[in-house]
């Protein structure tokens, strides 16, 4: 394969890598975002079984979505560590060492929301227990759930780290998504064991400002989306790297 061609090949790996990125932010925003702020009410489980019920279908989507975009974590991170090995080869590993590991981790998180749908449904899974002692389960299927969400966002936060650093090293890709990259990895840290830590913490103004830094993670797949990689400047890494 010819230089030409070689280049054209890591330009579309990175141009699918940032499609597939983008495409899984709306999936986990439904998921992990929308559904819970529309369906769980703080404080009253009756309300909030009331609501499963009535949105079944939408609960039943948020744990699918959550499944698929943690198989798409896999070959998005497979994507960039095939444009990204010929920088650090171990770092690259580093990448994929931490999203893969935050991917069962998530995925067996779901089982909480699983236990959730038993609960509301009404079914005899619990016959030593009464109506009202079910219900008093669904707040902690729920909590449960959503420190399972912290937990992988450990390592949401830890893959970044090695994929900024490789993106700024890179010479073929823009700088400022790879620092930004590292600043995201940052604030995921920070955040969550903030959350873990400080049980005011969710509703401060610190908090506010830390989320607003883990939208600069945006910045990546858009780039590579449209920009691509800089094709002069990718011959030149590949021919000092061969």
């Amino acid at each position: 394969m010819s230089i030409d061609e070689q280049m054209n090949a890591a330009n579309k790996t990175a141009r699918i890598a940032g499609i597939l990125y983008l495409a899984m932010i709306p999936l986990a925003v439904f998921g992990i975002m929308y559904v819970p702020s529309t369906i769980v009410v703080p404080g009253d489980a009756g309300a909030t079984i009331n609501n499963i019920i009535a949105s079944a279908t939408q609960f039943r989507l948020s744990i699918v979505s959550a499944l698929i975009v943690q198989i798409g974590h896999i070959f998005i991170v497979l994507f960039l560590y095939k444009l990204l090995k010929t920088i650090n080869k171990n770092l690259a590993a580093l990448m994929v060492i931490f999203m893969l590991v935050s991917v069962p981790i998530t995925m067996l998180n779901e089982i909480n929301n699983f236990a959730v749908l038993l609960l509301s449904s009404g079914a005899d899974y619990l016959p030593g227990f009464t109506t009202n002692q079910q219900q008093a389960l669904l707040p902690l299927f729920l909590d449960l759930h959503g420190y399972g969400i912290l937990i992988a966002s450990l390592f949401w936060g830890l893959w970044l780290f090695p994929m900024g650093y490789l993106v700024f090293k890179s010479g073929f890709l823009a700088k400022i998504p790879g620092i930004f990259l590292m600043i995201v990895c940052v604030s995921y840290l920070i955040d969550t064991i903030c959350r873990f830590l400080i049980p005011l913490y969710p509703g401060s103004i610190f908090a506010t400002i830390l989320g607003f830094f883990l939208y600069l993670e945006l910045v990546f797949p858009i780039w590579l989306t449209i920009r691509g990689v800089n094709g002069e400047k990718w011959k030149k890494s590949a021919l000092e790297s061969a």
